[in-house]
């Protein structure tokens, strides 16, 4: 398992919620207890691999907001950049606001997704982990994992959201496709509905889309998530959602990641992303799940029998000891398949 570690992770400080520094630590310390290949940094990719996924006016507002921010007003070095007016339905998104303000809502699905000083140098620096984890599949390696924050399943191709800025899985997968791929999966065990990567892909049939997590009638995201969305047009089919209620323990969860794993069989990917939420650990004080250590490595264990290159990237997870042990769990578990 070769790692790709985002040295600059640590300046994007969090939003007081569960994505804090301390958590990479975490990882890093267990993968290096256990010996579990080698740790590396990314090597830089260029702008254009991220308008692959990534709208450029998006990528240009997430790159100078926070310049404009201090310009706008220097007292605002003391505070984080968050939205006050957003377009709600029946109002226009195709015409980008002059005013910051205007377009801070433009980019912004949330108000607990706060743009810093050093959001983008971390959240770019984890795309390049994201991408070199795929290329790294291209030159040999079975399994790879981008180990970096902040996460990015709810990111979308023209915002941000749920606490992620860059949607490292679907950079990863689509490298995957511009390096000669014709099929790519993403299977998503975050315990959150990964909303932007599923609005990413939503009409294509180059990429599956298999998401495992809390019913969205009651957890956030709340408006995307449901059984009910397959895919549309080109993309009909290619969409698979498996919403459980809150309370679900291993047993019923590995059940669920059994029809996702015969979906996934079924389209016969050439390669694999996996959006790697730690966050259903029955331990985690905002899990709606039940799972223990020992159910993140039969996941891992059932992920491996399906014998697919593969590229973890990292995504939810409290900064709690047990947070290491359950990330590596499933890394260690993929690799003992036969």
């Amino acid at each position: 398992m070769l790692t790709f570690f985002n040295e600059h992770h640590a300046q994007h400080a969090g939003n007081g919620g569960s994505d804090q520094p301390g958590r990479i630590d975490i990882v890093a310390a267990e993968l290096a207890q256990r010996g579990l290949g080698r740790i590396v940094t990314p090597h830089g990719v260029a702008l254009a691999s991220l308008e692959r996924v990534h709208t450029p006016r998006y990528l240009h507002f997430l790159r100078s907001a926070w310049n404009e921010w201090l310009a706008y007003d220097p007292r605002n070095a003391g505070r984080d950049i968050v939205p006050a007016v957003w377009p709600a339905r029946g109002m226009r998104h195709d015409i980008e606001p002059d005013d910051l303000a205007g377009r801070i809502g433009l980019h912004t699905m949330d108000a607990h997704t706060p743009i810093k000083a050093g959001t983008w140098i971390a959240a770019k620096t984890g795309a390049d982990c994201a991408i070199n984890a795929a290329h790294a599949l291209r030159l040999g390696e079975h399994g790879s994992f981008a180990l970096t924050r902040p996460p990015g399943g709810h990111a979308g191709a023209d915002y941000c959201g749920g606490g992620c800025y860059l949607n490292n899985a679907a950079l990863a997968a689509q490298h995957l496709l511009d390096d000669g791929l014709q099929r790519v999966a993403i299977l998503d065990i975050g315990s959150r509905h990964g909303n932007g990567t599923q609005g990413i892909f939503y009409h294509r049939q180059d990429v599956l889309f298999v998401s495992i997590h809390a019913d969205p009638r009651t957890h956030y995201p709340f408006y995307l998530g449901h059984a009910d969305e397959t895919g549309t047009g080109d993309g009909a089919g290619c969409t698979m959602n498996l919403p459980l209620p809150r309370g679900t323990a291993g047993p019923q969860w590995m059940m669920a990641l059994e029809t996702a794993c015969i979906k996934m069989a079924g389209y016969a990917p050439q390669a694999l992303v996996v959006s790697l939420g730690a966050d259903g650990f029955e331990g985690d004080p905002a899990s709606p799940f039940l799972l223990d250590s020992t159910d993140f490595l039969r996941i891992g264990e059932r992920i491996g029998y399906l014998d697919l290159p593969t590229v973890f990237v990292l995504e939810g997870g409290a900064a709690r000891p047990e947070l290491g042990v359950n990330v590596v769990n499933v890394l260690e578990g993929f690799e003992a398949p036969a």
